[in-house]
């Protein structure tokens, strides 16, 4: 299986508990993060919309939101991406594996999960805290 996924989803997909912002959304992101664990998915990383965007009721004209909102979605990519290289795939195993080596203090994730609505809820930003 392939997926293809924005820089910040990386993150969030750690994080994940089953809220979202609708129903639609809610089972899409929980069949990818069940597919990211397998050994047999491959990961194509990307700084626009991506699998989970797709299901997003806030996605418009392939946009999060609006402007301003897209604009800071796409901060939070490049901040993990930079510690990336985007233009290979990724075993998704090897890929989280090394996303949480390299996302593993409060500090490490400042500038990306900080002032994300999702943060009370994420497991992933919890643990940091």
């Amino acid at each position: 299986m392939k997926l293809r996924l924005r820089g910040h989803h990386l993150l969030c997909l750690q994080g994940f508990q089953g809220y979202g912002y609708n129903e639609e959304f809610v089972l899409n992101m929980s069949h990818i993060n069940k597919l990211r664990k397998s050994k047999d998915t491959i990961i194509s990383l990307t700084d626009e919309c991506d699998d989970i965007c797709a299901h997003c009721p806030n996605l418009k004209s392939d946009m999060c939101e609006n402007e301003k909102q897209n604009n800071i979605i796409k901060k939070m990519d490049s901040e993990v991406l930079s510690k990336l290289d985007i233009k290979k795939e990724y075993n998704a195993l090897e890929l989280f594996e090394e996303i949480s080596f390299k996302f593993n203090t409060l500090d490490s994730v400042q500038n990306i999960c900080i002032g994300c609505k999702w943060n009370k809820e994420c497991l992933f930003y919890k643990k940091l805290i």
